[in-house]
């Protein structure tokens, strides 16, 4: 078991780096959303939420107070918390963004004592605003400014240690909590809910505080497109650019170059923004890295750029797998509290759209007829011989194991909204990555 400290929205670091006194960062007060398995990709759509409000972390601040030299000792010891220097502290700051926690999500979290970075693993509860890296992931706690990194144990076999200060908060529930992992490629914008209007989404460019933002509508339906025989890498992106997530089962993120046999729902079922369409890759289950991150992408892939988010915490043990819910059809909610039957959009289209990629586009095939498949019906993963052979994927690195334990059920998602048919996510076994079922399902 994995001993997790509770980190409650709005209560102070007892060794924090920064006087939270001075208004760094302000947390806010969301409705948790359930997700769809334990492990999501950093640039899944509404993985994150924003607000109208985008002061919810001063980076400006939060800079002047680290490159002051009355603080060096504790730049020092922030810096070396991100495996950077305090020579690369502004430029680091400069790439960062402010979003606001949907899920609980499980990080490695630092305390500042005696002159150093003290780290530990923590569950910072929904509504606590932090700023995320150009992979997506969590890096700084905005309140207090403590460094975090990435979560690297099994989201399955946590211990969460509330206390008097921070008490269980209501709608935790531990089978819905969040690990973060890199997304397939750098990231260039956000796409963000506001946490206080649902049906309005931000995105929100790498970087920037608000500023920049441009908003769209949440409930507008986006057809899933045809991915049969893409990479993962390729699948996982193009859906990602529509505004559908990706979850996935098995033992950790398929190989990036594992080739996408089928998807649930079926291509041209039409779903809101956030939910997730499981792939069927070929080739099993072959898990990434202990860590949680794949194998080399496709050529199609832009290269993540080397930081923080790339090194890995030695003493952290890989994680092992948490097999996903089904995934919503249309007619199920979507990441939002509205329901399909709400009036049209009342935002504007956004005024710009997201970069396009460098994998050229997959058709998206108009819906199939109602009366012949029922899009929330998951369809079963064709036989293995059927499946394109990955004669371009890259095999994964890492040696297979022979077994694996069975990963332990989740639990009914929250109940204190309509659960939002978050990204489903698996995470590498304790053992390595683990061998499954000749088609592994991928809910994206």
């Amino acid at each position: 078991m994995f001993v997790v400290k509770a980190v409650a929205s709005g209560v102070p670091s007892l060794a924090p780096f920064f006087d939270e006194g001075q208004g760094l960062g302000r947390d806010q007060q969301v409705r948790a959303h359930s997700a769809q398995g334990g492990l999501q990709q950093g640039d899944s759509p509404g993985l994150y939420g924003g607000s109208k409000q985008p002061t919810i972390c001063d980076v400006v601040r939060l800079e002047e107070f680290l490159t002051d030299p009355a603080n060096g000792r504790k730049a020092q010891a922030w810096a070396a918390a991100l495996s950077i220097t305090t020579a690369e502290i502004p430029g680091y700051l400069d790439r960062l963004t402010p979003v606001l926690l949907r899920h609980d999500t499980l990080v490695q979290n630092h305390d500042y004592k005696k002159a150093k970075a003290v780290p530990f693993n923590a569950l910072l509860q929904t509504g606590i605003a932090i700023l995320v890296d150009a992979d997506g992931l969590p890096a700084v706690k905005c309140s207090c400014g403590n460094p975090l990194r990435a979560f690297e144990g099994d989201t399955t076999r946590i211990e969460v240690e509330f206390d008097d200060r921070n008490e269980e908060w209501k709608g935790y529930e531990k089978a819905s909590v969040v690990a973060v992992r890199p997304a397939t490629r750098k990231v260039e914008r956000l796409a963000l809910v506001d946490v206080e209007e649902p049906e309005r989404g931000i995105n929100r460019p790498v970087g920037t505080t608000g500023e920049d933002d441009t908003t769209f509508d949440t409930r507008e339906r986006r057809a899933v497109p045809d991915l049969a025989g893409a990479t993962f890498g390729r699948a996982s992106r193009t859906l990602a650019d529509k505004g559908l997530a990706v979850a996935f089962e098995g033992g950790g993120l398929p190989p990036e170059g594992a080739r996408v046999t089928a998807s649930d729902p079926p291509a041209g079922t039409e779903l809101r923004f956030g939910e997730y369409v499981t792939l069927s890759v070929a080739g099993g289950t072959s898990a990434g890295s202990s860590d949680g991150t794949s194998t080399p992408p496709d050529t199609g892939a832009s290269p993540s750029t080397p930081g923080p988010s790339d090194s890995k915490q030695s003493t952290s043990p890989p994680a092992t797998s948490v097999p996903p819910a089904s995934s919503s059809g249309p007619g199920s909610s979507g990441p939002n509290s509205p329901s399909p039957t709400s009036p049209g959009p009342t935002s504007a289209p956004p005024s710009s759209s997201p970069p396009p990629s460098s994998d050229p586009p997959l058709s998206s095939p108009p819906p199939p007829p109602p009366s012949t498949k029922n899009p929330t019906t998951s369809s079963p993963p064709p036989p293995t011989t059927s499946a394109p052979p990955p004669t371009t994927a890259s095999p994964p690195t890492s040696a297979p194991v022979t077994s694996s334990e069975p990963p332990p059920g989740t639990s009914a998602p929250v109940t204190t909204e309509p659960a939002t048919g978050g990204p489903s996510t698996g995470l590498p076994s304790n053992d390595g990555p683990s061998t499954g079922r000749p088609t592994a399902s991928t809910t994206a």
